[in-house]
């Protein structure tokens, strides 16, 4: 096991976040509220990392139309420049979300061990209805460039990923790198969707472990979605709530011009209730910031699963090559001793045709020597594979299993800190319109 420390990032702009950093790493451009394993090996102790703007652009795409997109800003800076005091330019480049669409897929393929980080999501999803539902909102963007800041980190921070040579180039060379990853061949390597089903459904001996991680993978998809639908409706309904006490302070406003002793005491009820109805966009903009750390897990959960669907197609492909072994060896037993134990279509041409001559069956004899050969050699790489798959795989999930424990863990507590927080304000208001009242 490689050494690693523990680093969680909290910021002024995020009082929220209840945590602290161990190490002496500079986190201001790590995203709050996150825990990162920083890995001996792993870049982000190297370089400084951050997405730092989100650019609207206009141009032309692959079918000469016209179109509009966003693009996003990468900054780096070596961390040794920064920790012995100098202060180097900042490397930057442009990058096309779908850009990094690509380099996660590219991730995927190439280690389909890992359990690989998710991008925030493309379009927004469990909005409430005043939210912006537009992939071009300022809003929504400025959301996305802090998830995929997040995105970069968490990969950057992966004892394994992090050492890979396409995401280096992705965070530094921006005038061909599409064209450094297409010719990986990566895409080659790609498994089908209908090769996974396939294996999903024809795999005779599961890892136990895998089936059970496959299967809770669904089902942290599905509380996570079911959380993130309520949080929406709380939302709405808080609003409401929040929105209808401006009436109150447009009620006491226009009882006060009436009253002579007591307008006073209610106008300024009044501007108490305007202030309480006026804060619930600034709370509910901070609630978005949960959403979207409880949407990384929502994602994550796909992340889980495509690797135990791989570890079916390697199990899968293992079990093919030790039936076609078998099925090569009954054949040679039945060549050589001239019994057929099972149906077949050589045993029904032979009874038709005859049986075949010394030279035939020797050659053929020799002919299944070699793919028996073969065969024996590719189960023992498929073994090797599956064995080394499994070693890797489970350390990664280890891994995630603890990240994601800490992570859940803070963002729920911090949300409860928020919605006390939040009622107090509420009896605040109230016990200051009582005091108003007292003064008429």
């Amino acid at each position: 096991m490689l050494a690693c420390d523990y680093l969680v990032c909290t910021q002024a702009s995020f009082p929220f976040c209840s945590l602290f950093v161990i190490h002496k790493y500079d986190t201001t451009n790590l995203t709050p509220g996150i825990i990162y394993n920083i890995w001996d090996t792993s870049l982000l102790k190297k370089m400084e990392i951050s997405v730092a703007e989100a650019e609207k652009r206009t141009g032309k795409n692959a079918v000469n139309m016209q179109e509009t997109y966003t693009v996003y800003l990468i900054e780096t800076r070596p961390v040794d420049a920064a920790s012995e005091g100098t202060n180097p330019a900042l490397d930057s480049l442009w990058r096309r979300y779908s850009e990094f669409e690509l380099l996660r897929n590219y991730l995927l393929v190439t280690y389909p061990f890992a359990v690989v980080p998710p991008l925030p999501e493309k379009r927004a999803e469990f909005v409430w209805h005043k939210l912006s539902a537009d992939n071009m909102d300022p809003d929504f963007v400025e959301r996305r460039r802090v998830g995929l800041e997040n995105f970069l980190l968490r990969v950057a921070s992966h004892p394994v990923l992090s050492s890979d040579k396409i995401f280096y180039l992705f965070l530094t060379e921006e005038n061909g790198w599409k064209e450094t990853v297409f010719e990986t061949g990566f895409q080659a390597k790609a498994d089908s969707r209908l090769k996974a089903l396939n294996a999903t459904f024809r795999v005779k001996n599961p890892d136990k472990r895998f089936a059970e991680m496959k299967h809770y993978g669904d089902e942290l998809q599905s509380v996570i979605s079911q959380l993130l639908r309520v949080r929406a409706r709380a939302a709405d309904r808080l609003y409401g709530v929040y929105k209808v006490h401006g009436n109150y302070g447009r009620v006491f406003s226009e009882w006060s011009a009436i009253e002579k002793e007591m307008g006073d005491g209610l106008q300024s009820a009044g501007h108490h209730m305007d202030a309480y109805a006026a804060s619930v966009d600034d709370i509910l903009e901070e609630e978005e910031h949960y959403a979207d750390q409880l949407k990384e897990y929502l994602f994550y959960a796909d992340a889980l699963r495509y690797m135990c669907r791989k570890h079916e197609l390697t199990q899968y492909e293992l079990e093919m090559a030790v039936q076609d072994l078998t099925s090569k060896k009954q054949q040679q037993e039945e060549l050589a001793t001239g019994t057929i134990r099972t149906f077949s279509l050589k045993g029904m041409t032979s009874k038709l045709f005859g049986q075949e001559t010394p030279e035939q069956r020797e050659a053929k004899l020799k002919m299944l020597e070699t793919q028996i050969e073969e065969g024996e050699e590719q189960v023992k790489e498929r073994n090797a594979e599956c064995d080394e798959f499994v070693k890797s795989a489970w350390v990664d999930i280890e891994r995630f299993k603890e990240q994601k424990d800490h992570d859940l863990r803070e963002s729920l507590i911090s949300y409860a800190i928020m919605q006390i927080s939040m009622c107090k304000k509420g009896i605040q208001v109230w016990n200051n319109a009582k005091e108003c009242f007292n003064k008429m």
